[in-house]
């Protein structure tokens, strides 16, 4: 075991206020690496120093791998956190901890490479034993041609490297394979340089369900499925805890799905596992593994009474995981909403600006992440999203109506947020019935602009 005393955090916004805050509960100080933008933000004024690592843009500060070890070292730091999203799942930086003696706060550089390839995690995953959608790699036209034949359309042409629906294309005509396929690819290439892709069967009614992993390396525990089904343009909008409307036994099947999975790659660290449950087949698919803390990690706390961050530290000092599986009980329900700093009415258009005035309601049962604060200045470089409401309650119902309570009462003024489109999918009848699936929003905001 290795005592972490200065933990270096290479994120920003939320993420790194979540951050701050536990390590700061646990005993360890903080460095926070900020771009010029940031300088004046709430995780630059509450970490106990902050570090400028460049100019604006992702790419000369977040994303620079160099100059982030050289500030955790030159800070005295002894671990780093990457948050999710920037460097978060990049084996290269898990590599140079290792090299410069700090600790990386994740999985090893092998299970960043066992799984930050789509087709190697597949590979994985089959020899574990867990279910895979149908399909195969395609290099050429005639490749794809063949998986066609052999599953059908409407399909799905996926960038290996791909993510956040970049490189992704639905194909419902073998007339649009060909053409489908050169664009992909070349989509593929633009955005993460590599052109390789694969092909899988286009599941119609599909529903998107992780769930959360601990592992010391050891022992590897669960502790819950989340349903991330609200999507746009295969982004996450909301996300809840446990997924409606699964029985026991669909439950425990992927449950144990995931730890076999994890099992199989030796990983350590904490992870998720995330799955496309197919609603007309009753059965579920093996997606993909995150190698870090989601987004929509606060709903799996509000449910089992977890701190994952401190958990995830832990794990990285050497200490063994201080629970079973029978000591994780999971109570009630909780969602969380992500208020996006966009304009739903002008085609999500972000909308950065200063804001005026950021309060949220003191309710019983919500929760507010968000590194926001009055007079704050949202940039225009980065992800749009400014804070995540997360409610928990003994009941779904309870758990909706605290939120609808939120997102009235709310006041996050000086930039446009969703917080109606929230709304309105909290008001909707289908959400609230429970188990709706990846075409759900799509289909409201269409019939919304109709």
């Amino acid at each position: 075991m290795t005592k972490i005393n200065r933990i270096f955090i290479a994120n920003r916004g939320e993420i790194a206020v979540r951050i701050i805050r536990t390590a700061r509960a646990l005993g360890i100080e903080t460095v926070l690496g900020v771009s010029q933008a940031d300088r004046d933000s709430l995780g630059a004024q509450l970490a106990d120093r902050a570090v400028v690592l460049g100019p604006a843009p992702s790419m000369q500060s977040y994303l620079k791998v160099g100059t982030v070890i050289e500030a955790a070292k030159g800070t005295g730091c002894d671990a780093i956190h990457p948050g999710y999203g920037f460097l978060s799942e990049n084996r290269a930086l898990a590599q140079a901890c290792a090299e410069n003696d700090l600790i990386f706060i994740g999985p090893s550089p092998d299970n960043l490479a066992a799984v930050g390839d789509k087709l190697t995690a597949r590979t994985h995953a089959e020899a574990a034993q867990v279910p895979l959608v149908p399909g195969g790699t395609a290099e050429t036209p005639e490749d794809a041609a063949r998986i066609a034949d052999a599953i059908g359309f409407p399909l799905l042409i996926k960038a290996v490297a791909g993510g956040g629906g970049k490189g992704m294309k639905r194909v419902d005509r073998r007339e649009d394979l060909a053409s489908q396929l050169d664009l992909a690819m070349s989509e593929a290439a633009n955005s993460f340089g590599d052109d390789r892709v694969y092909i899988e069967r286009y599941v119609t009614t599909g529903r998107h369900v992780e769930v959360q992993i601990l592992s010391d390396g050891d022992t590897i525990l669960h502790a819950g499925e989340r349903d991330c089904s609200v999507q746009r343009r295969y982004q996450k909008v909301v996300e809840e805890a446990p997924a409606p409307g699964l029985s026991d036994q669909f439950r425990a099947e992927i449950h144990a799905a995931a730890i076999a999975f994890a099992r199989h790659i030796s990983y350590r660290s904490l992870g998720t596992v995330e799955f496309l449950v197919d609603v007309e087949r009753n059965a579920f698919y093996f997606l993909e593994m995150n190698a870090r803390v989601q987004v929509e990690h606060p709903v799996t706390e509000a449910i089992s009474g977890l701190d994952l961050i401190a958990l995830q530290i832990r794990i990285a000092e050497g200490t063994p995981l201080p629970m079973t599986q029978a000591d994780i009980h999971l109570h009630g329900h909780a969602i969380e909403c992500r208020l996006n700093a966009e304009d739903p009415d002008r085609d999500f258009a972000p909308s950065p600006g200063r804001v005026t005035l950021a309060w949220f309601p003191p309710l019983p049962g919500l929760r507010v992440d968000t590194h926001m604060q009055s007079g704050a200045m949202i940039p225009p470089f980065y992800d749009s999203m400014v804070a995540k409401l997360i409610t928990h309650g003994p009941t779904r119902t309870e758990a909706i109506a605290t939120m609808q309570a939120a997102l009235r009462c709310h006041s996050l003024t000086g930039i446009t947020t969703n917080a109606g489109l929230h709304a309105r999918i909290m008001a909707d009848d289908t959400f609230r019935q429970g188990g709706v699936d990846t075409t759900y929003l799509p289909t409201l905001l269409a019939k919304d602009a109709s």
